[in-house]
């Protein structure tokens, strides 16, 4: 895998003023604009993911409700239709905290690296498939914890990034190493050989802003370079700073 202190050369822009150098007002609106651009091209699949426990809910409730109406439903199967409607409840309202997560972090921001990853993956895979893209993971072994928030952001970033700058279809891979303090992140996109693949879909989108992206990289303590056809994440192990709230029971 690449390395982080590797000279930097981007092939499809030039590179613009270090987002570090900004003064933090500046660096603190640069970095919100990357955020909400983010979250906005993750929009679909956060909603689907809301929606798909909301819509299984709905039709198991208006199944039960149409027996019930025809008197066609014994007690024990209604007590365990009950049982499997709370279920789905539970699991709807913890998938909707769960994706208010990423507009408001909770009290532990912190996620194992494999985790953290994976959920970023499954987030893209279904747009970036139907443009054209493969997205893949290979992570090592371990449970490194890192901030969720500055991953979930900045692996969006750098898989889009380079998905909207790319020439055609091809796989994005994801890799990463790490050490006691820091895991490094490569997300590399590979074209497909000529003719293994249909029209490429257009993106729809205007592209991320990159000083923008490294604003929100530099606020949230990341390392964050361009190499050509990959980009590499250099974020530093989570550490827990103060002691968790205890929720009243």
């Amino acid at each position: 895998m690449a390395s982080l202190e590797d000279p930097v050369t981007s092939s499809r822009e030039a590179a613009p003023a270090p987002a570090r150098d900004a003064s933090p007002q500046r660096l603190r609106s640069l970095a919100r604009a990357a955020q909400h651009d983010i979250l906005r091209r993750l929009a679909p699949p956060l909603r689907h993911d809301m929606v798909v426990h909301l819509q299984s809910l709905g039709m198991m409730a208006e199944a039960l409700g149409a027996r019930v109406d025809r008197g066609a439903v014994a007690r024990e199967d209604l007590q365990s239709s009950v049982s499997k409607l709370n279920r789905l409840a539970r699991q709807a309202v913890t998938r909707c905290l769960e994706v208010c997560t990423w507009m408001e972090p909770g009290e532990d921001d912190s996620t194992a690296l494999r985790e953290g990853v994976a959920e970023v993956v499954r987030l893209l895979s279904t747009s970036l498939n139907f443009r054209g893209f493969d997205v893949r993971s290979e992570l090592p072994e371990g449970e490194f914890e890192v901030s969720r928030n500055a991953l979930r952001y900045l692996l969006s970033a750098a898989t889009l990034s380079l998905a909207d700058a790319a020439p055609g279809p091809g796989e994005i891979a994801i890799r990463a190493e790490a050490s006691s303090s820091h895991a490094v992140l490569s997300v590399e996109y590979q074209p497909q050989p000529e003719g293994a693949f249909t029209q490429l879909h257009e993106a729809g989108d205007a592209p991320l802003a990159w000083p923008e992206v490294q604003a929100l990289a530099t606020l949230h303590g990341v390392e964050l370079r361009r190499q050509g056809e990959t980009i590499l994440l250099r974020l530093p192990r989570a550490v827990v700073t103060s002691p968790l709230k205890m929720v009243p029971v």
